[in-house]
């Protein structure tokens, strides 16, 4: 098979705000010639994963999302409470055997999780 997957696009209302958290949560870089219409997280040497992009659009978010990023981390706790301080909401917390994970909305209200790991 040829593809590979190139990047995540986000509907959202204003790209350029949405960018910055999501820089700020995962330590990248915002494109430069992002704006509130359209920005884009690099995937540079340093960052995993593919390209993240935000693209406005009219309607705002009325439900669930279908499709969400997971996040893991080996400091939970205190990268849960930077999520905080940044702007995220916590939904719930989980637990089910080994696993522990919380549900988080960033600042357009899009569900993600933090799991410990």
């Amino acid at each position: 098979m040829s593809n590979s997957l190139l990047a995540v696009e986000i509907d959202c209302a204003d790209a350029a705000a949405l960018a910055r958290f999501w820089a700020d949560v995962l330590g990248r870089q915002v494109a430069e010639d992002s704006t509130s219409e359209h920005a884009v997280l690099l995937a540079g040497d340093d960052a995993s994963g593919p390209r993240i992009t935000f693209n406005k659009v009219p309607e705002p978010k009325t439900v669930k999302n279908r499709l969400h990023l997971d996040l893991v981390s080996d400091t939970f706790d205190a990268d849960a409470e930077r999520l905080l301080s940044l702007g995220a909401r916590r939904l719930r917390d989980m637990q089910a055997d080994k696993a522990r994970w919380t549900t988080f909305a960033d600042i357009e209200g899009n569900e993600f999780d933090l799991i410990a790991g």
